[in-house]
């Protein structure tokens, strides 16, 4: 056989392995752009007496995505956690010109029909608002939409549980703080200035959509915050977590997963939908549920 025909028959065979490749990869990031895990965490603190609990699913990032059953298996999932309550941590709706986010809006009445939501603003929603002459009125049509008794929307706002001492806090952040390719800096009193000091008698769950700031949110003090907004850094790989950050930062620190400092917590959830970037990748949608109880 001649040097040629060698040559050639390499090169078919290096053509095809690469189709097969890229079919795998285009195939599995179909099936996890269009599936959800469950994820179950539980919390431990002194803050809480023993025998005292709190049950809550966290949502995020759904950018009015459509799962099977119009968000049917989405409710059934839900329904199984038996939360009391439910935390969204932004970025429901996609702030795109002339976007449809009836999804949104939908599965968010859904779920108010059953349980007490509060809601922390994403960045899609904060810019939808903050730029009318682009997205017209896309932010308040999504909250008038959805606007009812159980939905609370947290905009630098807290609430206190009527029941137990556990505040739950909607951090909104600046723009500025959403910039690609530089993290920018976050003056140490900037998170006190928006929701006040930490009351040490209190558990505080902040939700607080950007997780690449998660230094800062331990610094200030809140004993649980929840993120989500990197998508799980779009493709996830064993012990390293996820590839990349909106913001294009490489290997971003708070990426998914339960997060510890000393006493204090951080959960970065993968999100359930996709922006921009329609790329998932060992990475499917996230329900997460956590259980936070007392250990006195």
């Amino acid at each position: 056989m001649s040097g040629c025909m060698k040559k050639n028959r390499l090169s078919v065979r290096i053509r095809d392995g690469l189709l097969i490749a890229g079919g795998a990869l285009l195939l599995w990031n179909l099936l996890d752009q269009n599936r959800f895990v469950v994820r179950k965490k539980e919390i431990r603190t002194d803050k809480l007496k023993k025998g005292e609990s709190v049950r809550f699913v966290f949502v995020t990032d759904l950018h009015s995505k459509k799962f099977a059953g119009n968000n049917e298996s989405l409710i059934k999932a839900i329904r199984k956690c038996k939360p009391d309550f439910i935390l969204c941590g932004g970025d429901m709706m996609t702030a795109h010109p002339g976007k449809n986010n009836k999804t949104a809006v939908s599965f968010l009445k859904r779920l108010a029909e059953e349980y007490k939501i509060y809601y922390a603003l994403g960045n899609h929603e904060f810019r939808a608002r903050l730029y009318p002459e682009t997205y017209g009125e896309m932010f308040d049509e999504f909250v008038d939409a959805v606007e009812c008794e159980n939905i609370t929307f947290l905009d630098n706002e807290s609430v206190l549980l009527h029941d137990l001492p556990v505040r739950i806090q909607g951090l909104t952040v600046d723009r500025e703080y959403y910039k690609r390719f530089a993290k920018m800096h976050m003056p140490s009193d900037y998170i006190e200035n928006l929701l006040g000091k930490v009351n040490p008698e209190e558990y505080t769950i902040m939700m607080a959509h950007n997780p690449e700031y998660g230094e800062e949110y331990f610094e200030y003090g809140a004993d649980l915050f929840l993120s989500g907004h990197l998508h799980g850094g779009i493709i996830r790989l064993p012990y390293i977590g996820g590839v990349a950050s909106p913001s294009f930062h490489l290997f971003p620190v708070f990426s998914g997963g339960l997060y510890a400092c000393r006493e204090q917590y951080g959960y970065v959830s993968c999100g359930l939908g996709t922006h921009t970037v329609p790329v998932r990748l060992n990475n499917p949608g996230e329900v997460t549920c956590i259980t936070v109880s007392g250990k006195k």
